[in-house]
């Protein structure tokens, strides 16, 4: 399995003129999303033209996409099937990198060596972050539950 090198330097915050654009593209494309058939997209400037035919999942990423511009957030693009490094993870999950060697060791993620390094599966990753966040959701329910009960004005 192939190593992914993330490109953090790639990824950039869209200019106001990106954003104004993707806002109003991804509110064109999101008519769409229920369609469940393959779409044509025409593509053109002054000099050439073209169309695309894309399948329903990458309407829904290009809306997604859009839309993660048009808030001014910079997209990176990553396969599920990326293997990442300790460090890339790190960065990922916003912990040190040896807050992630503990997690790694204690069994909470998944990863395999190669050598004397590890890897993570970008998938791997993403699947304690979504356990975490739950957790995370579910204490902070239980704790607004509780001011609640106690008459805190939560």
């Amino acid at each position: 399995m192939s190593t992914f090198a993330l490109q953090y330097q790639d990824a950039f915050a869209p200019a106001d003129h990106d954003r104004t654009l993707a806002r109003r593209s991804s509110r064109d494309l999101s008519r769409f999303l229920g369609v469940d058939r393959d779409l044509k997209l025409r593509v053109e400037d002054q000099e050439m033209s073209t169309e695309v035919i894309i399948p329903p999942s990458a309407v829904r990423f290009l809306v997604e996409l859009l839309s993660e511009m048009a808030r001014g957030n910079a997209v990176t693009l990553i396969p599920v099937h990326a293997e990442l490094t300790t460090q890339q993870a790190a960065e990922l999950l916003n912990v040190s990198r040896p807050s992630l060697i503990k997690l790694l060791e204690d069994g909470e993620i998944p990863h395999r060596r190669v050598g004397s390094h590890r890897r993570i599966l970008f998938r791997d990753l993403m699947g304690y972050k979504d356990r975490i966040d739950a957790a995370r959701r579910k204490s902070l329910d239980e704790l607004a539950e509780q001011a609640q009960e106690l008459g805190m004005g939560y």
